[in-house]
C-alpha cells in the first residue's frame, strides 16, 4: 500500500517498484483519511477477498484529512495492523519527526531524495529488503 497524496510521487514511486520487478498489486491511497478506512475495511473496502490487507505500507507525512503520523499510530494500536511494516517514505528530514515516528512504532524512515535517479534508486530498494530478505510473521 502506498499511502501518499502527491500526484507525481505515486506516478514515480509505482514506477520505481515496477522497474524493481514488484509484481504484487499495489493499493494506492491519497490520504490518511482513506488509508484508515481501508486498513480498517470500512465502508467500500469491507470485502478483504478484494480489499485485503496490505503486507507493507509506505507512508507519507504530510497529507490532507488526516497525516501520516495519526495513520502510523493508528495502525500501529490496532491488534490486528500492527505487525504490518510501515516505511514512511516523506520529503521531512527533521530530526523531530523521525523519532516521533520510531516511537509511534514505525518500521523504517526514508527521506525522499530531490533528485529523480536517487528517488527511483531509493524506492526501489525497498521492496528488495521487506519483501525478500526480511522474513515477516505469517499472519
Amino acid at each position: 500500500m502506498l499511502v501518499e497524496d502527491n500526484a507525481d510521487h505515486i506516478e514515480l514511486t509505482v514506477s520505481a517498484l515496477r522497474e524493481a520487478n514488484l509484481t504484487n498489486k499495489i493499493v494506492v491511497m491519497k490520504d490518511g483519511a482513506e488509508a484508515v478506512s481501508y486498513l480498517k475495511g470500512d465502508g467500500e473496502y469491507s470485502d478483504r477477498k478484494t480489499h485485503s490487507l496490505p503486507i507493507l505500507i509506505l507512508l507519507d507525512l504530510k497529507m490532507p484529512k488526516l497525516g501520516g503520523k495519526e495513520v502510523l499510530k493508528m495502525i500501529k494500536n490496532d491488534e490486528g495492523l500492527k505487525m504490518i511494516p510501515v516505511v514512511i517514505l516523506t520529503s521531512s528530514g527533521m530530526e523531530s519527526d523521525k523519532e516521533e515516528c520510531y516511537k509511534l512504532g514505525a518500521n523504517s524512515y526514508i527521506v525522499k531524495p530531490i533528485s529523480f535517479g536517487a528517488f527511483v534508486e531509493k524506492v526501489k530498494s525497498i521492496p528488495l529488503y521487506w519483501l525478500l530478505v526480511n522474513s515477516l510473521p505469517e499472519r
